[in-house]
């Protein structure tokens, strides 16, 4: 055989080589940082096989979370690792007897089958890929830009478990606030995280800066009073009046004590003062 067609057969392997080595490796990498992914429907992958160009594809993995391989035709990756979906289509090529000992890699090139959705009073509402298994409530309250100054501690969790509704509410602060909490759990594919607006007070009449605020943790009518800005020189802190919605939805009138603690949707009146 001619020496210099083989030599050109070698080079043409080695440069072949060397180029899918430096396809590879940064995905390899990109895939090593998220070990504990698992694939799902509406994910998009490469399927590189070492040597055998002629069978790299490129697929969206379908509902029923399979993608189609050329030779082996449709193999169901969904819910594997991409580790365990390398060795399965592998697996497929050799007792198929098609290689004899194929090297296979799977690139993630979009994710878009393992999502969460978080709503309310965040300050990026949307749908977030879960590249890592071990994504965290708070995790994902990161990538939503975290919660608003207008939201909710307590977060609500929805969707399903062992094929059961599911909902969970979770207190944010103390997740940070407790040794052990174990509160933060994981999240799954298809959980909707709302973050509902934080519960109000209202104060009105003789004060200084009449509106609706925050009603902070274990705040007393006088705290609420100081949110304010206190009586103006015409009002008093001893006229106060309390309006309260109760059980039946029927608002009740009081005289509160400054001590008192107060309930979301309160009203506070500063009635003037008699001297």
């Amino acid at each position: 055989m001619n020496p210099s067609f083989l030599l050109h057969a070698w080079l043409h392997r080695v440069l072949f080589g060397c180029w899918l080595v430096l396809v590879a490796l940064p995905l390899l990498a990109q895939n090593q940082t998220q070990p504990d992914y698992r694939l799902g429907a509406g994910d998009t992958v490469r399927v590189l096989v070492f040597q055998s160009p002629d069978l790299t594809v490129e697929a969206r993995v379908s509902e029923s979370g399979s993608i189609n391989v050329p030779l082996i035709g449709n193999v169901a990756i969904g819910g594997l690792s991409i580790a365990d979906a390398e060795r399965k289509i592998a697996n497929a090529l050799q007792t198929g007897g098609f290689l004899q000992k194929p090297q296979v890699n799977i690139v993630l090139i979009q994710v878009r089958g393992n999502q969460v959705s978080v709503l309310g009073h965040v300050n990026r509402p949307g749908r977030f890929p879960l590249e890592i298994a071990n994504t965290r409530v708070t995790d994902v309250l990161a990538m939503a830009g975290g919660v608003m100054a207008n939201g909710d501690d307590v977060v609500i969790v929805s969707g399903a478990r062992d094929g059961a509704p599911f909902r969970k509410l979770i207190d944010v602060p103390a997740l940070f606030m407790r040794d052990n909490d174990d509160s933060n759990m994981l999240v799954s594919a298809g959980d909707t995280i709302y973050v509902r607006r934080a519960p109000v007070f209202y104060v009105y009449g003789e004060v200084q800066r009449a509106g609706a605020y925050r009603i902070e943790r274990n705040m007393t009518v006088m705290q609420g009073l100081a949110t304010g800005g206190g009586p103006t020189s015409r009002g008093t802190e001893n006229r106060l009046r309390l309006h309260r919605r109760d059980a039946g939805g029927a608002v009740q009138q009081t005289a509160p004590e400054l001590t008192d603690l107060l309930q979301p949707d309160d009203v506070i009146y500063v009635r003037e003062s008699l001297f």
